[in-house]
């Protein structure tokens, strides 16, 4: 009996030792490492809400935000206002603005882009083809690019004038 307790025991172990092997196996050389501050940002070209491409390009050699959102995400919406008021401000001196939707129904979309007065790049996502260039896995996220298009920072939540100002006001001064 007890020589059964042991064998078993043993088993259980290599069952174990398995099971965690293939859960690492599974954590291979393959999997996107996250971005760091100071990567350059990959680049994308996507048709925005009025069939306009909208790419990186287009903003050559200046500062753009790019927030990833969800037109029912509460957190979303309430500091839309912030980057409305920050793109009237600055984009006459070279700033982009570009929201991100990864949701798959454009009429949510359109819905937010009308309700909340946005006249900046608004492009849709559903197959995260660019969310997941920016390694995106919860919204809302807002990646902040220099003018050589590096990343110069990365915001989960909310955001404010203030951390705006922080990371663009010296390129508009």
């Amino acid at each position: 009996m007890k020589k059964t307790q042991e064998i078993a025991g043993r088993i259980g172990i290599l069952v174990l030792l398995g099971i965690v092997g293939m859960i690492f196996s599974g954590c291979g050389n393959d999997v996107a490492k996250p971005l760091k501050m100071g990567d350059p940002a990959p680049i994308f070209s996507v048709p925005d809400l009025h069939g306009e491409m909208v790419t990186l390009d287009t903003y050559q050699n200046k500062p753009v935000v790019i927030r990833f959102f969800l037109p029912d995400c509460k957190y979303c919406r309430a500091d839309t206002a912030v980057f409305n008021e920050y793109y009237q401000k600055y984009r006459d001196k070279g700033l982009g603005v570009i929201y991100v939707n990864t949701a798959p129904r454009p009429d949510d979309v359109e819905k937010f882009v009308s309700d909340l007065g946005i006249t900046f790049s608004v492009v849709l996502d559903p197959e995260r083809k660019i969310a997941d260039q920016y390694r995106i896995q919860i919204v809302p996220q807002t990646v902040v690019l220099n003018p050589e298009h590096k990343i110069i920072g990365a915001i989960l939540g909310g955001v404010s004038k203030e951390q705006l100002d922080s990371l663009l006001l010296s390129f508009f001064e």
